[in-house]
C-alpha cells in the first residue's frame, strides 16, 4: 500500500509524550521545547500525552514532577494532558482493526516458552527474534483458541520481504530490511498495549501532523509506519532529532552532572536561559550575527519562535556543555531587570536563612548581579550584607599590600571618624574617603582593602561604598571598630616578630 499523506495545509499538531517513570530530564525537555517551538512558530497545537501505561514504573509524583518541569521552563501546552492509562479501549480497538486487516495474528506463547527459545537462539548463535510460530496457526484455529479463552498476546504480521522506508524531515529517506525487524506485540495477553500499538493509536486519534523526538526513536519507526499502513492512516512528518551527548561524547548521564530539569531549578539556573541553551542543542537560527560579528547565541523567546524551523536542526548529536550553561544563565541575569532579579532572588536568600525587606533587596540586587552566575551564588556573594555577624577571617587579610598592621590600624581609625561625620551615601563616603587617603599619604586601592574586609570579611566583595550604604552606618562602625581591635593586636605582636626573626 503506498503510503498516504496528511495534507501540507494541515494546522500543525505535535505533541510531547513523556513516561512518569522519571522526572523530566534534559532530552525530553528539549523534545518538548523543539515541539513548543515549532507549534508557536506555525500557529499549531501542542498536545501533552502522558504514556503511563508501565504501571509498576509510573507514578503520580513523577507526573507531577515533569509537569513542574515543564511548567518552570514556560513550556505550555494546549491540549491535554491525556493519559495512556484511560485510554485503553482504544488500543484493544485499534489491535483488533489491525487484525481484521489481515496485518496481525494472536500469540498463544508464553513468557516461557519465548525465554527458552531466545536462550536456544542465543547459545546458537541465530538472531534473537521471535520465529513467528502462532502467526502459521491457521486462522480460524486461532479465533477458536481466543474464544475458547486461551490467553494471546497480538502480534504484527511484518512483510517476510521488502523493506519498510520512511522520510524524515532530519535524515531524509530512512529504510530497514523487513527481515531485520521481528513480529513485534501490540497488546499483551492481559490487555495492556505495548508502547508501539499505544503510540500510534494515540497520533492517529489525536490527529497529529508531525513527530518530533529524539533520534533514539529512529529504530522504532517502521514498526509505527506499517501500522499506519495497515490501518489505512495517512504517516505524519517524522522529524528526528539529534542526541544529546556529553562533554565525552557519551550519552548525558548523571555522571555528567545533573541531568533533571528540576535539579538546574534547585541548582539557580534562571528558566529562560535554560530554553535558550537547550534551544541550540541540535538546532541553529541562521548564522546571525550579534555586534562584534559572533554568531548571535543569545534570544528572546519570542525571538526562538520566530526563527525557530525543522530545517535548522542538524543531523549531528549535541554536546550539553555545563560552562556554557553558565555563561548563558550569567548573561540572563545581568539582562533581568533589577525588581525582576530581585524577586527570583528572595527565596534563594531566604532559603540560606538571609532574610530582608523588599526595599533592602532591590538595593542589594544590582550590587551583586554581575558577580553571580547561578541565583545560588547570590547566598554566598551577598550574606555580609544580610548577617549580623561576619563570618570568622584572617585578621591577616585587613593589611594593605607593602604595608603593615600598624598602617591597617591608621586606616581604620581613619575610616571610623571620616564615616561618623559624612553624610552616608555612597558617593560621599567615597569622595571622603579618597580625601582621607590624601591625609594619610596612601593611595586608594591600599586604603580601601582594610575598609572592603572590615566590612565585609573578604578581599573581594561587590562595591564597596554602594555596599556599606546599604548596610548602614550603625553595621560599618560597628565592623571596622572589631576589626580596628583585631589590628591593635596584630601590631603589638609585629615588633616582637621582627625580632624573633632578627634572632634566627
Amino acid at each position: 500500500m503506498p503510503d498516504g499523506k496528511l495534507s501540507p495545509s494541515a494546522t500543525p499538531r505535535v505533541r510531547f509524550a513523556p513516561s512518569p517513570t522519571g522526572y523530566l530530564h534534559v532530552g525530553g525537555a528539549r523534545t518538548a521545547l523543539f515541539n513548543w517551538l515549532f507549534a508557536r512558530h506555525t500557529g499549531g497545537t501542542l498536545i501533552l500525552r502522558i504514556e503511563d501505561t508501565d504501571f509498576e514504573r509510573s507514578s503520580e509524583a513523577m507526573v507531577e514532577g515533569i509537569l513542574d518541569g515543564m511548567r518552570w521552563l514556560g513550556l505550555t501546552w494546549d491540549e491535554g494532558p491525556f493519559y495512556q492509562s484511560k485510554r485503553l479501549d482504544l488500543y484493544k480497538e485499534t489491535a483488533a482493526k489491525i487484525v481484521a486487516s489481515g496485518n496481525a495474528y494472536p500469540c498463544f506463547c508464553t513468557k516461557e516458552d519465548l525465554e527458552q527459545r531466545r536462550k536456544e537462539a542465543a547459545e546458537a548463535g541465530r538472531p534473537l527474534m521471535y520465529n513467528r510460530r502462532c502467526r502459521r496457526i491457521p486462522r480460524e484455529v486461532a479465533e477458536a483458541r481466543v474464544a475458547a479463552g486461551e490467553p494471546a498476546a497480538i502480534r504484527f504480521a511484518v512483510p517476510v520481504e521488502g523493506s519498510t522506508s520512511f522520510d524524515d524531515a532530519v535524515f531524509g529517506k530512512v529504510e530497514f530490511a523487513n527481515a531485520e525487524i521481528e513480529d513485534f506485540v501490540l497488546l499483551r495477553s492481559d490487555g495492556i498495549p505495548t508502547y508501539h500499538l499505544s503510540v500510534v493509536a494515540d497520533d492517529i486519534d489525536m490527529r497529529l501532523t508531525h513527530i518530533i523526538r529524539g533520534a533514539d526513536h529512529i529504530s522504532n519507526t517502521p514498526k509505527q509506519v506499517l501500522q499506519y499502513r495497515a490501518l489505512g492512516a495517512p504517516l505524519p512528518v517524522f522529524v528526528h532529532v539529534p542526541l544529546i551527548l556529553g562533554p565525552d561524547k557519551t550519552r548525558l548521564s548523571k555522571r555528567h552532572g545533573a541531568t533533571s530539569v528540576t535539579a538546574y531549578k534547585e541548582m539557580g539556573i534562571v528558566p529562560e536561559a535554560f530554553r535558550n541553551f537547550l534551544s541550540l542543542l541540535g538546532w541553529t537560527p541562521g548564522g546571525l550575527k550579534d555586534e562584534n560579528g559572533k554568531d548571535r547565541e543569545v534570544f528572546s523567546s519570542a525571538e526562538l519562535i520566530a526563527l525557530f524551523s525543522l530545517e535548522g536542526i542538524s543531523k549531528s548529536n549535541a554536546v550539553f556543555d555545563n560552562d556554557k550553561l553558565a555563561w548563558f544563565n550569567a548573561e540572563y541575569i545581568r539582562a533581568l531587570p533589577v525588581d525582576e532579579l530581585s524577586k527570583m532572588l528572595e527565596p534563594v536568600l531566604s532559603q540560606a536563612g538571609l532574610h530582608a525587606t523588599t526595599e533592602k533587596l532591590l538595593a542589594v540586587t544590582p550590587l551583586i548581579r554581575e558577580r553571580i552566575k547561578t541565583l545560588n551564588d547570590a547566598a554566598t556573594v551577598a550574606d555580609f550584607l544580610f548577617v549580623d555577624k561576619l563570618a570568622p577571617y584572617d585578621a591577616a587579610d585587613l593589611i594593605p599590600q607593602k604595608g603593615d598592621a600598624a598602617l591597617a590600624v591608621r586606616i581604620l581609625g581613619k575610616t571610623r571618624d571620616v564615616l561618623g561625620q559624612v553624610d552616608f551615601t555612597s558617593t560621599s563616603m567615597e569622595q571622603a574617603l579618597r580625601e582621607a587617603a590624601t591625609e594619610l599619604g596612601v593611595k586608594a586601592g591600599p586604603m580601601f582593602q582594610p575598609i572592603r574586609v572590615a566590612v565585609s570579611g573578604r578581599k573581594n566583595a561587590p562595591p564597596l561604598f554602594e555596599s556599606m550604604e546599604v548596610m548602614g552606618r550603625e553595621v560599618c562602625l560597628k565592623r571596622i571598630g572589631y576589626a580596628e581591635e583585631r589590628l591593635k593586636l596584630l601590631a603589638a605582636q609585629e615588633p616582637a616578630l621582627q625580632d624573633k626573626g632578627n634572632e634566627s
